[in-house]
């Protein structure tokens, strides 16, 4: 990759990376419908208007309803369920839960008919993946801390979804302009439920908290997606997917350094397997769409987190 190609990769890396441990800061203090609401519409007011700036908006006609479907899919249900998960989970935990999201794209699009070929190498993957995802769940989830996993299940299944809906149905749409209208249309949709469960008094709410849902909502979301759309244009897709691997990596350095996590045995054994198993099972080879589409849906973040 060229130097601005690195440049970009590590900001991102870093930057989709931190969501996680901010999340666990604002949730001391605010409801996870108030930090989404404020994280959503942040991040809209500052790409909605670059979408419409450049004419990205005029290219989404007949295409409302897949929008309202990606955003419901890939934004409403995994931020409120991560947002929600968190309150119980640790950073680092949850960032290595949505690691599996590669693992469970490639399930579904299998099962989905949009990737006939699954040879050894990828089933290999998808069953160290599964390991991986089994040592965590094995050894860091105690029993109060199966609910937060299931719902945690939900960011990692919406993230898995979202991308496919992108290929399989706004593959034509102006990407900035698709995530700019379904952040603005969460922050709408949020907007009730946020002030249904604001705090009683604002004054009581510590200013960094507030700090760090402007952090999540500008520099998280907005700053983040033009990042990550510029990188696809210096590197391509392919090259943008390893994102995804690093980002877990930042959430658990984070997690242990500044959020004062413990580095467990889940961690240790669970971690390496899960990436691991996540770029075999994603690997693709000579060409097929069908498998460019499975290996490119890592792409589309899981950041969003």
């Amino acid at each position: 990759m060229s130097r601005r190609g690195w440049l970009l990769f590590s900001a991102l890396g870093i930057i989709w990376g931190t969501p996680y441990l901010l999340i666990k800061f604002a949730v001391a203090d605010l409801s996870p419908f108030v930090v989404v609401f404020g994280r959503v519409a942040l991040a809209a007011a500052i790409l909605l208007p670059v979408a419409a700036a450049t004419g990205q908006l005029r290219r989404l006609r007949g295409l409302w309803g897949w929008v309202l479907v990606f955003a419901v899919v890939e934004i409403s249900l995994p931020f409120w369920s991560l947002t929600w998960a968190e309150q119980r989970l640790s950073s680092s935990l949850t960032a290595l839960v949505i690691a599996a999201v590669p693992l469970t794209a490639a399930v579904i699009a299998r099962a989905l008919g949009l990737d006939h070929r699954l040879g050894p190498l990828r089933l290999l993957g998808l069953g160290i993946g599964i390991i991986g995802v089994a040592a965590l769940v094995g050894l860091d989830v105690t029993g109060d801390s199966v609910v937060s996993l299931l719902v945690l299940s939900i960011a990692v299944l919406g993230y898995a979804f979202g991308p496919i809906i992108v290929d399989t149905r706004l593959s034509q749409a102006p990407s900035l302009a698709v995530i700019a209208v379904a952040l603005t249309l969460n922050a709408i949709g949020y907007a009730p439920f946020a002030w249904a469960t604001r705090p009683a008094s604002l004054s009581d709410i510590p200013m960094r908290t507030w700090l760090v849902v402007a952090v999540l909502g500008v520099l998280c979301t907005a700053v983040a997606f033009l990042l990550f759309f510029a990188l696809i244009a210096e590197v391509g897709p392919a090259r943008t997917t390893v994102i995804t691997y690093v980002n877990p990596a930042v959430a658990v350095l984070l997690g242990i350094a500044v959020g004062g996590e413990t580095l467990t045995a889940g961690i240790l054994v669970g971690f390496p397997l899960v990436i691991v198993g996540s770029i075999l099972a994603t690997r693709r080879s000579s060409g097929s769409r069908t498998e460019r589409a499975t290996a490119d849906s890592t792409s589309m973040p899981a950041a969003l987190d």
